[in-house]
């Protein structure tokens, strides 16, 4: 037994008017139009965001606002405990960097061992100032680059807030000329 086929119809070539008794296609709804905006709106922002961390002349601003540059990370990053991410060097290239949340465990002039709540545990390069107030037993947000198994801090900010929710210009880096302002 053989199924009826339906007549068929030439190719339709991308982009050319529809064969004629071919119904039209309904059109988007205004609500699925705003959907699409809206998700649109989200991904240019947090591309913007992290141009401009990635763009900042300030290592501090590494931790200014964790991995993606707003309050809280991308994605609700801010309650990430370590994790590490690729971003651009500057000058073409990429670099690997490490971001880590814990209490310092071991603490000298040069280097510094961080634990997270899982029980994550890494020591990374410092220099002196960056050791300067900070005392074993605190909770430090670390931002690294790695090179082989060296994870060199490029900032260290003391408290579990790792400077997060802080408006740009607040100390931690100075955003690019062009970019947004945060007021009030």
């Amino acid at each position: 037994m053989t199924t009826p086929q339906a007549p068929s119809t030439p190719d339709q070539t991308w982009g050319a008017a529809p064969a004629p008794g071919t119904p039209p296609r309904p059109a988007r709804s205004p609500g699925r139009k705003i959907a699409a905006g809206a998700v649109a709106a989200v991904i240019v922002a947090g591309g913007g965001a992290a141009i401009w961390a990635a763009s900042s002349s300030s290592a501090a601003t590494d931790a200014q606002a964790g991995p993606g540059g707003m309050p809280g990370g991308a994605g609700a990053l801010g309650s990430a405990l370590h994790g590490e991410y690729v971003s651009s060097d500057g000058n073409g290239g990429y670099v690997t960097k490490i971001m880590q949340t814990g209490e310092v465990t071991e603490l000298s002039a040069t280097s510094l061992t961080a634990k997270s709540d899982d029980g994550f545990s890494k020591t990374y390069t410092i220099t002196s100032d960056q050791a300067t107030g900070l005392a074993t037993g605190d909770t430090v947000t670390v931002v690294a680059t790695e090179s082989g198994s060296t994870a060199t801090a490029t900032s260290v900010t003391d408290g579990e807030s790792g400077g997060q929710g802080r408006p740009p210009g607040s100390g931690q880096g100075t955003p690019p000329s062009g970019a947004p302002t945060q007021t009030g």
